[in-house]
């Protein structure tokens, strides 16, 4: 077997267990380091340039943290390319030109990453409900890591009747509201899952019919993505809130996911009943809160940069610095919102540090 199905082989089995200790998720963070220091040419040379080698990273917070727009800018992966490959891109929203991508050989570990923790954080205890997609299909979408997240779900935990509810015809208003309409009739909970943007479509077109929905007891609502420029932006509040008024789902079911292409491993919170919510991940994602210049933790209390360290991520770079602006909490972290002023400099000067390292 070699080095990269050996890896793949003990990541599964890593992921499949219940929790770890952190000797355990050292040891299986600095192999997989020195896999990617071997096999990635990019990322070996910005290590270098850090002073970062096998020999003096001794925990996963040693691990060089590649800034996110690193994967606009090259190819990173330690495997090579093949037919076979799953790509996903970012979505080029931002206004850069370039689009980020993460190449995936196989998808049975990205695979395994979402399915154990949506059927605790969302699921829980569920085996399958009756589910809304309200996104694209892979066909529609092949190259987008959230259509092939939903796609998952879809299969996975939805019942039979689980379909697309926005295709090429747009939102598919009629089909939903009957979908709504026998949970409501039959008691049966019913899960809507999509972009915040497409639930902000959902509501608007439910206001301008007049219409409100109470579904039963146990239904649940995932959004994720943000707005996008594709709807209107809501605040926080007034977007859960109206969410609960209009289906009648409870905030405490009204669970956000936070996720990112970089990443092959999702966060969730427990609701929003109060905001902002604690985001939190399973046993094989680590994050920090940095300076991004100097990638040093923050003081206890302060806010900081993102920092992930995502073991499902074996291809590409384990850890990345995000744009991602965080505070630690109970249980967690506090998603504040996009990095500005100072902190936004210090992640474009860590992207540049990171090119040049990487075509010296």
């Amino acid at each position: 077997m070699d080095k990269a199905a050996s890896l793949v082989a003990d990541l599964l089995a890593f992921i499949a267990q219940d929790a770890c200790t952190d000797d355990q998720f050292d040891q299986l963070a600095l192999r997989q380091f020195a896999y990617q220091y071997e096999s990635n040419t990019p990322f070996r040379s910005f290590c270098q340039r850090r002073g970062a080698t096998l020999r003096n990273v001794k925990t996963w917070s040693d691990i060089p943290a590649v800034p996110i727009d690193a994967f606009k800018a090259m190819e990173l992966r330690s495997e090579p390319a093949s037919a076979a490959e799953r790509v996903f891109m970012t979505s080029g929203t931002t206004g850069r030109a370039a689009r980020g991508r993460h190449f995936h050989p196989q998808l049975d570990v990205y695979d395994l990453s979402m399915k154990r923790y949506f059927s605790q954080r969302f699921m829980q205890g569920a085996e399958r409900l009756p589910m809304a997609i309200l996104f694209p299909d892979e066909q529609a979408m092949p190259n987008s890591s959230l259509a092939h997240y939903l796609a998952l779900a879809k299969s996975e935990f939805g019942t039979p009747d689980s379909r697309y509810f926005l295709g090429a015809e747009g939102l598919d208003m009629p089909g939903l509201c009957a979908a709504l309409e026998e949970s409501q009739r039959s008691g049966q909970p019913y899960a809507l899952l999509g972009a915040s943007f497409s639930l902000v479509h959902v509501m608007d077109a439910l206001r301008a019919q007049g219409r409100r929905f109470q579904l039963p007891a146990g239904s649940r609502i995932l959004d994720t993505g943000g707005y996008k420029g594709q709807s209107r932006e809501l605040p926080l509040e007034e977007f859960y809130a109206d969410l609960s008024d209009l289906l009648g789902v409870p905030r405490t079911h009204c669970i956000n996911m936070y996720g990112m292409t970089e990443l092959s491993t999702q966060f969730y919170d427990d609701g929003n009943a109060v905001l902002p919510s604690v985001k939190s991940g399973p046993h094989w994602i680590r994050s920090r809160l940095v300076e991004p210049i100097t990638g040093r933790s923050v003081a206890a209390g302060e806010r900081g940069i993102l920092v992930h360290c995502d073991l499902a991520n074996y291809n590409s770079v384990s850890t990345i610095l995000t744009e991602d602006v965080g505070l630690w909490a109970d249980g967690g972290f506090l998603l504040l919102g996009r990095a500005e002023g100072a902190a936004a400099k210090g992640c474009s000067l860590a992207v540049d540090e990171f090119v040049k390292a990487a075509s010296a």
